[in-house]
């Protein structure tokens, strides 16, 4: 029954991960983390299969091995996060104090980042 509930809550997990790609305010490290754990837990296969995937498998790799991130997807990631609080900011949100706060909490996650999110340490 465990086994179960573990491999539901993974596949919820890594389907909230894949809808925090694209909706500002929605993590995915912390969901692709919580099913990577799970499925360890659960399902050997299913851990595999997702540090196996195309679009998952090195991230997780990469924060499983403790390297950092690249300039390039430090690149990537500000640019998709702030496309997307934009077009969340003028195409859904009227009212300014909302727009305030977006692009506030964009800034939040801009800093962490630029400055806490670890460097490759092949790019240093």
């Amino acid at each position: 029954m465990k086994k179960r509930l573990y491999i539901a809550v993974g596949c919820l997990a890594v389907a909230l991960g894949v809808v925090g790609i694209f909706v500002p305010g929605l993590p995915t490290t912390p969901f692709l983390l919580l099913s990577s754990w799970l499925f360890y837990r659960s399902s050997r296969r299913l851990h595999d299969a997702l540090h196996r995937s195309r679009w998952f498998g090195p991230y997780l790799r990469r924060y499983q091995s403790r390297e950092g991130v690249g300039w390039r997807v430090k690149a990537v990631s500000l640019l998709c996060m702030w496309a997307m609080i934009c077009l969340s900011a003028f195409a859904f949100f009227e009212h300014w104090h909302a727009r305030a706060l977006l692009f506030a909490l964009g800034a939040i996650g801009s800093y962490m980042i630029l400055f806490v999110v670890p460097d490759s340490k092949r790019d240093a």
